[in-house]
């Protein structure tokens, strides 16, 4: 079996059955962030704690995107295959609005409050042949 790496260490659970997204929460006032940050963005105290934020959100806003990311984001995609993709905000229990790639199906279009659920897939390979594995969000499965 193919070696899975996390794109980044403390974004996700990774490995996992049910991944959940990782961030942080401070201890003063209870700010939460996404990603984890040491210093909370609204007291300025050096004071957090790792949180899990779920697994599933709802969409408070979206985009197609028509160009190709940049690192660390860069996928297996070349100018030639690359295709244009839904990228949102989704909000996550707690009022943490994460920004993701949408996976959306054929003639799917994305509607602001749409529930989503988390999604751990295969980004790319890395030349020592691990998948790197990078969180995106789709359609919530009722």
């Amino acid at each position: 079996m193919t070696q899975q790496l996390a794109i980044k260490e403390g974004l996700f659970t990774w490995p996992a059955d049910k991944p959940e997204l990782l961030g942080s929460r401070c201890k003063h006032c209870s700010e939460a962030a996404f990603p984890a940050q040491d210093d909370c963005r609204a007291c300025g105290q050096r004071d957090t704690e790792i949180i899990t934020l779920g697994s599933r959100g709802t969409l408070w806003t979206w985009t197609i995107q028509s160009f190709m990311p940049k690192s660390p984001y860069l996928s297996d995609e070349t100018p030639e295959t690359f295709k244009p993709y839904g990228v949102g905000y989704v909000e996550m229990p707690g009022g943490v609005r994460v920004e993701s790639r949408l996976q959306l199906n054929e003639g799917q279009t994305p509607h602001i409050g749409m529930l989503l659920d988390l999604d751990i897939q295969a980004f790319r390979t890395n030349d020592s042949g691990q998948q790197i594995m990078m969180f995106s969000f789709k359609a919530a499965e009722e």
